[in-house]
């Protein structure tokens, strides 16, 4: 359903810490930076729909939306802790540690971060026994 997503940071050096770290646990590729501009993941094009992209800019720090989260897909659960302990390692805090979430469904197992900038983050993975 989401092609791209674009956010804003107030300290691109601090992001890419964060974000270099959770995209390389999730097995996502670097596909671009400059010193106002972060990419990760692939832009979606005719011959490739499915996939998706995270652009992440240089830009006031963003305005405090309890609700407000984007969720990236793991491959695994261990990708899900993989992704937990590298945003901790690299400035990241700790919104809810990886586990089950059984009132999504029974097999919803997630993590969540604050990134630096305070940005909710969640990995999920989806499957049984993953």
């Amino acid at each position: 359903m989401i092609d791209h997503v674009s956010i804003t940071v107030p300290d691109i050096a601090a992001a890419a810490r964060f974000y270099d770290a959770v995209m390389a646990a999730l097995g996502v590729p670097t596909v671009g930076r400059d010193e106002h501009w972060l990419g990760y993941g692939l832009r979606a094009d005719a011959a490739s729909p499915e996939r998706s992209y995270l652009s992440i800019r240089l830009g006031a720090m963003p305005e405090a939306a309890p609700g407000r989260h984007w969720c990236l897909k793991a491959p695994g659960r261990v990708a899900v802790d993989r992704f937990w302990q590298a945003g901790l390692a690299a400035g990241g805090a700790d919104d809810g540690a990886p586990g089950l979430r059984p009132h999504y469904h029974p097999h919803y197992y997630a993590a969540f971060l604050r990134d630096p900038a305070g940005n909710r983050v969640e990995a999920v993975c989806h499957g049984e026994h993953a």
